[in-house]
């Protein structure tokens, strides 16, 4: 792989919290060069599970990619604060979740992870919400 560093949106949609469940992401280069994408259903689930699982699915398909170093942009501000630790993760169902993405974090020299607001997760909504259709 030729870039230093990987770009990823994830986003996780449900319907009637919990309810039918889907991923959507998009992995790119530092020039915004889309490298791959996701949008797949993923069952039954609530919200924050799906955001989880749209995290753990772009981390898993960048790490198979070669990356080393990625920036994560997330409009779900509890996934983000829990990976930060600044959110402690009270929920049984999303701590398995909470550790995976750990796991795959600990894979890579260097990460940074942001909330960023709905309108700068556009392209990651609509691959979630396309699955979903």
């Amino acid at each position: 792989m030729t870039t230093d560093r990987l770009i990823i949106n994830a986003d996780g949609a449900s319907r009637h919290n919990p309810g039918p469940a889907a991923i959507g992401a998009t992995i790119k280069d530092e020039r915004g060069r889309l490298l791959a994408s996701i949008s797949r259903r993923i069952g039954r689930a609530t919200n924050n599970q799906a955001e989880y699982q749209a995290l753990i699915a772009a981390l898993e398909k960048a790490t198979a990619m070669g990356a080393r170093r990625v920036d994560i942009r997330l409009d779900s501000e509890l996934v983000v604060k829990q990976v930060q630790g600044k959110y402690r993760v009270k929920n049984v169902a999303l701590r398995p979740l909470y550790l995976k993405v750990g796991e795959l974090l600990g894979q890579l020299e260097d990460f940074t992870i942001s909330n960023v607001p709905r309108e700068q997760n556009t392209e990651a909504d609509r691959l979630a919400n396309q699955a979903l259709q």
